[in-house]
């Protein structure tokens, strides 16, 4: 009798546990990053030298429907996604300003060349000769309005990563406390599936800011690193980052520094990390060279050919190459005039042998950073088109990070996502087993009543 009695009591309270789990499941239904529990049964054995069923059943723990691998792979995902995101406002105003048809580059450098064509219908007249004053002002302009843009860009990547970097230790702070928390809780006995679950969204978050190393521990604390082998956190220890002089990074755990090349981060921080380091500064570079080699080219050859006069004059230089600063990187000689248009190689009013040489400069070589030694009439569309195909595989990479984050979402959806249909079913299964269980109470409690009445 007793035997019936505890085995049915064992069931209810199975049934009872089994639905408690269900009904947090379906609460949870719509809360972002909950992972859907399970209940473990296991049938209790008979005792030593018995013949009887068993004793029931019992809870043995709580399941937490969890695949590390899929989890790992959507932090994966969420790291690339964020990198080239983060890039490409960057890449597409530099490609719109320098691609622009009527401020490019491209355009500064072709409008120059062109009124230099054009004067050699008559070198003698003033408003061709003006023409050319005014684009080779122009020319400087253009080259300057790009090189500041480029500044401004870099400036802006500095902000933004001194705004990341107290996220990213409040979140590595975060997780170290959640490690803590579920270290407690289990030596408790209380079940820490709500905090792994927050947890997991505190590391989600962190992978969006730089690429991560994730190992589970026995103890259910998370080691977190950097994937270039920075420790941000063990146990209940959090790293701390920090900017550094020049705006570089660095990783401070315990007594330890660990520099950090933040083109290799991966995430928001690799993201602006590489248009800095990779793009900007090469770009940079580049006009810097363009803008003093044009400088020093024209100058020359101007300075080999004389004035209309009276009297003719060696001509002086048209542009001043100023290295950056309010001046920009390169401008037009203050003062220089039309007049001051050295086109004559021999002195004689009307002659253009030192303007075809001008023109002909265009057919010279540069030698810019990030493309080589390119032709002076094709620089502009070398540099332009550098910088639009990184623009398209940006957005390329943008495109399939975003379908891999998405199919990443789905896979761990499928394991850890509460089904309403399949705890819909539960429910039923687990209220029928309760319901059965508790008719089994029902007969013993008859059987012991009509027991009892015998003795009466």
């Amino acid at each position: 009798m007793s035997s019936l009695i505890n085995n049915a009591l064992s069931g209810t309270l199975a049934a009872q546990a089994s639905l408690n789990t269900t009904s947090q499941n379906i609460a949870n239904l719509q809360t972002k990053g909950y992972t859907r529990q399970g209940v473990l049964l296991n049938s209790i054995a008979p005792a030593q030298g018995t013949t009887g069923a068993g004793f029931g059943v019992k809870v043995s723990g709580l399941l937490r429907y969890s695949d590390a691998y899929k989890t790992q792979q959507l932090w994966r995902a969420n790291t690339d996604m964020a990198q080239y995101t983060q890039a490409q406002p960057y890449l597409t105003q530099l490609e719109q300003v320098m691609g622009d048809a009527t401020a490019g580059l491209s355009v500064g450098i072709d409008n120059f060349f062109k009124a230099l064509n054009a004067v050699g219908v008559d070198p003698t007249s003033t408003p061709l000769r003006g023409q050319v004053v005014h684009t080779a002002e122009a020319l400087a302009q253009n080259i300057n309005s790009i090189y500041q843009l480029t500044r401004t860009q870099q400036l802006s990547i500095v902000q933004q990563r001194e705004s990341v970097v107290p996220q990213f230790n409040t979140l590595t702070a975060t997780i170290a406390t959640l490690n803590k928390r579920i270290t407690e809780a289990s030596s408790l006995g209380t079940n820490p599936s709500a905090l792994i679950d927050e947890r997991d969204r505190a590391i989600d978050s962190l992978s969006e800011l730089a690429a991560l190393e994730v190992i589970e521990q026995s103890d259910g604390t998370a080691t977190v690193s950097l994937r270039t082998g920075q420790p941000l956190v063990v146990a209940g220890v959090a790293a701390k980052m920090v900017v550094a002089t020049g705006s570089t990074l660095e990783i401070n755990f315990g007594n330890n520094s660990f520099a950090l090349d933040d083109t290799r981060m991966g995430g928001r921080l690799g993201g602006i990390g590489k248009m800095e380091k990779e793009t900007l500064l090469p770009l940079q570079a580049s006009l810097l060279d363009l803008a003093e080699q044009v400088t020093t080219m024209v100058n020359t050859q101007h300075a080999a050919g004389f004035t209309l006069g009276p009297p003719p004059v060696p001509g002086g230089d048209i542009f001043q190459f100023n290295g950056g600063g309010s001046g920009g990187i390169m401008s037009l000689v203050p003062g220089f005039t039309s007049t001051d248009l050295a086109f004559s190689s021999d002195g004689t009013p009307g002659d253009s042998g030192n303007l075809q040489l001008l023109v002909d400069l265009k057919n010279q070589t540069v030698t810019l950073d990030s493309v080589g030694t390119v032709i002076l009439g094709d620089a502009d569309t070398q540099l332009v088109g550098k910088l639009a195909v990184e623009s398209k595989q940006n957005q390329a990479l943008i495109k399939t990070s975003t379908t891999i984050r998405q199919q990443a979402e789905d896979d761990w959806a499928s394991t850890s996502s509460v089904n309403k249909d399949e705890e819909a079913v539960n429910l039923v299964e687990f209220q029928n087993m309760y319901q059965a269980n508790m008719k089994v109470l029902a007969v013993a409690n008859n059987l012991f009543d009509a027991t009892l009445a015998m003795f009466n």
